[in-house]
């Protein structure tokens, strides 16, 4: 598979505006792989993205950012769960990020994520982040006026501020060595429906459901008008977002792992080289070992 090409219809372009509802469909599905070998194709993507990060901790000088946001119920939890089965749980971070405590809301609204960043040689991996201050806090402006905040602050420009913060803040990870890579899971109003109503009749998955869902579902053309002016503000060279088609789960699935794979291979991460002395200390404990009495 050439994942560069694969992926192209997914990322958003930073030198243009799009239009959310008709610029992505979320129940696109690339028709070079069919369902029934969705499978096998993700095993060999989650094995490739095994091999490349081995390397990346071995080499140590870059880290892996992955910032995950959506809907309810466009599959998160299952495309983290999938996709990054095969890594090395030693190299891998994740983080989710649900309401502010009152400890992190004495902070600014980057300090929670700062403190998870990756360190080099690792994945870090955001269920959801900070790009929730100019999605739920813009649709529900109440949690934006409890926010300890000088009043003066709480202006009309304050989301494009906060768009300038981030786009300076991403652009710093990227200038040491961050790559971060951003996923909108873009699931259909029909398709979170129905996976409610799943949720709700299916006694294993009850735990997942409340009706604050679907009082949040009341507010759909809110959030996205939000995900639409977050995507075409936030959506940049070094750090562009992905809109991934989340109506069909193992397609979903393999997409996300299919750009990950893509940017490795721009990172190109390679295994530290071995100095001559090093491998005559090599060769002298080779001679060490064999000595020993058996």
């Amino acid at each position: 598979m050439n994942y560069q090409d694969f992926i192209k219809p997914f990322v958003v372009p930073h030198n243009r505006k799009i239009d959310l509802k008709h610029d992505y469909d979320p129940d696109y599905a690339d028709d070079s792989i069919k369902k029934k070998d969705a499978d096998e194709v993700l095993t060999e993507g989650v094995a490739l993205l095994a091999a490349y990060q081995d390397k990346l901790y071995a080499q140590s000088t870059h880290a892996l950012l992955l910032i995950f946001q959506a809907m309810d119920a466009a599959g998160k939890d299952s495309v983290i769960k999938h996709v990054m089965s095969g890594l090395n749980p030693q190299g891998t971070q994740v983080f989710s990020f649900k309401a502010p405590s009152t400890e992190e809301l004495d902070h600014d609204y980057l300090w929670r994520n700062f403190k998870a960043l990756p360190e080099r040689g690792r994945i870090g991996i955001f269920n959801r982040s900070y790009y929730e201050e100019v999605l739920v806090v813009r649709v529900h402006p109440q949690i934006l006026a409890g926010q300890s905040l000088p009043p003066e602050l709480k202006d009309d420009g304050i989301w494009a501020r906060r768009y300038d913060e981030i786009n300076h803040f991403e652009e710093y990870l990227s200038n040491n060595g961050i790559t971060v890579l951003k996923f909108f899971l873009n699931v259909s109003k029909a398709e979170q429906k129905a996976r409610f109503l799943e949720r709700i009749d299916q006694p294993e998955k009850n735990w997942k459901f409340s009706v604050q869902d679907v009082k949040e579902r009341g507010f759909w053309g809110d959030y996205q008008a939000a995900y639409e002016d977050m995507l075409n503000h936030t959506s940049t060279k070094h750090a562009p977002w992905h809109v991934i088609p989340a109506d069909r789960k193992w397609f979903t699935r393999l997409a996300v792992a299919a750009t990950i794979i893509a940017k490795f291979e721009e990172i190109d991460p390679q295994y530290p080289e071995v100095t001559e002395a090093h491998r005559q200390e090599l060769q002298q404990a080779r001679s060490m070992l064999e000595a020993e009495d058996a």
